[in-house]
This record gives C-alpha cells, structure tokens and sequence, in this order.
C-alpha cells in the first residue's frame, strides 16, 4: 500500500480527472492540459496593458530574472522573486518593474519603482494567479529600454473568480 502526501494526492486527482478515460500517460498533445484546465492565449486587458506599456518600443527577453513555483497549489498566494542585471547608477539603472499576468482581469498585477538609491534591482511578493498562466516581469531602464523574463505557473485552485 502506498502513502500519498496532500501534493501527490493533488497531482494525480487532478491528473486523473483531466486525462481522457483510456490514456495511461502524457503526450505531446497533451501538453498543454494542466490542472486548471487548457492554458489559453493572452486575454484582450493583458494585450492592452502590455501594448500600453511597450508604447511602441521593443520589449527584449534577458535581463530579467523571474522565480515563480512552476506548480502553485492556491492561487490566492504565489510567492515569485524578480531580479534585474543593473549597476544600479545615476547613468544606468531600473526604474519600474512591471508584473503582468496573462488571464487575471486585471492584467496589471504589480509596479514597483526604483532609483539608484535603491541599492540592487530586487523585489519579492505574493500574487494571486486566476488560473494557469505565464507571468511577465518587464523592467523599464533609466534609458528607456524594455527587458523581460517571462514564467508559467500551473495554479490547482484559481484566484481572482471575483473579477478584481
């Protein structure tokens, strides 16, 4: 007989009732199937708010250093780290970090800003994640480039049913 932790019991009930009847394991197909259900495109306030940030600039992969838990049991409080490669100077530092979620109704999830005086480009805090879904943080630099990192968190129990 084996014994099942509260996250093993998780996965596998939930795997269990995601999983077409007859199937013994993951396919390709399969791959974007996860707890929450199917992982769906980028909603419309997500677009937005990204256009609106990017305000026509080019936003570049790099720089950014994004932790989230790839697997979040609760929505109502996933823990994620940001990092951004900055000499942090009057001449060359981050002044907004952004955090954009793809599916919560409001895209917006968090803005941070800071200076030179601020020390290193770190910031950490809990979110609340609607379903599964891939995070951006966008860092905005004193020269107005754009640099992000992007991350999925596969969420077991959705947040923000509420729409706000």
């Amino acid at each position: 007989m084996t014994i099942l932790d509260r996250r093993q019991f998780l996965i596998v009930t939930t795997s269990a009732a995601v999983l077409p009847a007859g199937k013994a394991k993951a396919t390709d197909s399969d791959a974007s199937v996860s707890g929450a259900g199917a992982k769906k495109p980028p909603s419309a306030p997500y677009l937005e708010a990204r256009n609106a940030l990017a305000g026509g600039r080019t936003i570049t992969l790099g720089r950014v250093s994004l932790d989230l838990p790839r697997l979040a049991e609760n929505g109502n409080s996933v823990t994620l780290k940001i990092s951004v490669e900055s000499p942090m100077t009057a001449a060359d530092h981050v002044k907004t970090i952004h955090l954009l979620s793809e599916q919560n109704p409001i895209a917006t999830v968090a803005r941070f800003h800071l200076s030179p005086r601020s020390g290193r480009a770190f910031v950490s805090t809990s979110i609340r994640l609607a379903a599964t879904q891939n995070i951006n943080a966008i860092a905005e630099m004193s020269d107005g480039t754009l640099w992000e990192a992007q991350a999925e968190s596969i969420v077991l129990l959705a947040a923000c049913t509420d729409g706000g």
